[in-house]
């Protein structure tokens, strides 16, 4: 099968590590986003995202003339759809951004083409976005209505890759791939054999969505156990992670490492999708949900009652005297993605706590996001370290770790990912 040019609708986390990754096997790639600042800063060969190498990768394909942005689809022979899908205040997920790109492609789709969603997507996700493409084509025929005759073909492909090793996994890990009928899943295999060196394993497109919300589901459920045991060691004067490092002794156990919630645009979001479609069958992952989004609150709890017992130490003194830094913002450690950190929700409750000055110590930005820019003041950690009255840990950066505290035995220290 032949595939001389390729589409990537949006480039963020995924689209853009996609795109250069295609671009890289000498494929012509055009990158479409709504976001004219990034397709600027592509088309000059640069990155606006952090992720290791991509830069060298992006400029290469830029220069040898491989990969160009733009802010208009243009026709192509397969669109790979990697746009955002969150929800709504009530954990309805909200597929706009799906339906806004299917609606962007449809005028330049032809016969023959191939269209993926490779956005993370609640069950039938797919098959809806088929329908809208069909209502704006009425003269092309798509799957749900012609089946393997249909002019266009069109399968789901979730990503399954970690922030930080983008690109190594995209080559290498094993792919899902779920066509809405045989021959869509071929060509998808077919176009995705380009540069996967993991198997490509074929399914329908119902069970690839579900796949990737179960391994993230999966992910989650183990998490809160862990987060919920250390409210519980917590209550009972016991250190969770001597518990943890002792009851993983047992060779069947691995209970993973407890923190101050779960974020990223992943494992906080994608349990809601199985949650909004099944809301009566799915209590074990939204009992999970609910333990990992209330962990920031115990967290913000537990610093409230630090400032406390700095205070009565320290007779005389009010909390407009104290000053507290949190080390971390990202949702996980050694990246710059906050999007869902619960060290962000942290820092944000504090913000309404009078305090002297609340610093933020977060090495993988430069500037501070603007909900906090006004607030905080971005610090270096040794600086931060000396400045502080209380010391709040809620990423694990590997920095961190080689940091000194034994000579700041007059301060509160208060570690949430088990870093000392």
């Amino acid at each position: 099968m032949s595939f001389e040019t390729i589409s990537v609708i949006g480039l963020g986390y995924i689209g853009l590590p996609t795109a250069a990754v295609f671009a890289s096997r000498k494929k012509k790639v055009i990158g479409v986003d709504v976001n004219q600042k990034a397709v600027d800063t592509i088309n000059r060969g640069e990155i606006h995202i952090v992720e290791p190498d991509l830069d060298m990768v992006v400029h290469a394909a830029v220069t040898e003339g491989y990969l160009k942005a733009v802010t208009i689809p243009e026709p192509a022979d397969v669109f790979l759809i990697a746009v955002p899908t969150p929800f709504n205040d009530d954990h309805e997920p909200d597929l706009a951004y799906i339906e806004s790109a299917s609606k962007a492609i449809a005028p330049v789709l032809k016969k023959g083409d191939l269209v993926i969603l490779e956005s993370t997507s609640p069950v039938g996700a797919t098959e809806q976005m088929a329908e809208w493409m069909a209502q704006a084509r009425p003269d092309l025929t798509f799957p749900q209505t012609h089946g393997e005759e249909s002019d266009i073909r069109v399968a789901h492909c979730p990503e399954r890759v970690l922030p930080g090793h983008v690109l190594r996994e995209l080559v290498q890990n094993d792919r899902v791939i779920g066509g809405m009928t045989t021959k869509c899943s071929a060509k998808a295999a077919a176009l995705y054999k380009t540069f996967v060196e993991g198997e490509c394993v074929i399914t329908n497109a119902r069970t690839a969505e579900m796949c990737k919300l179960t391994e993230n589901s999966f992910r989650d459920v183990n998490i809160a156990f862990a987060n919920e045991l250390s409210i519980i060691c917590d209550e009972l004067n016991i250190n969770v992670w001597e518990l943890i490092r002792l009851a993983n002794r047992h060779p069947r156990v691995n209970i993973l490492q407890p923190g101050p919630g779960v974020g990223g645009h992943c494992i906080a979001v994608d349990p809601w999708f199985i949650v909004s479609k099944t809301p009566e069958q799915a209590r074990l992952i939204r009992t999970a949900r609910e333990v990992n989004d209330s962990k920031p609150e115990w967290v913000i709890e537990k610093i409230k009652l630090a400032v406390s017992e700095f205070l009565q130490a320290n007779t005389g003194k009010t909390a407009k005297e104290v000053t507290i830094a949190c080390f971390g913002l990202a949702f996980k450690p050694d990246i710059d993605d906050l999007r869902e950190s619960p060290a962000m929700r942290i820092v944000g409750k504090l913000i309404g706590y009078e305090l002297k000055k609340l610093l933020v110590v977060e090495p993988y930005i430069d500037r501070l996001p603007k909900e906090l820019l006004h607030s905080c003041c971005l610090y270096e950690a040794n600086m931060a370290l000396e400045e502080a009255d209380i010391i709040v840990f809620l990423v694990d950066h590997s920095v961190f770790k080689g940091l000194c505290l034994p000579s700041f035995t007059e301060k509160k220290v208060l570690d949430f990912k088990g870093i000392f």
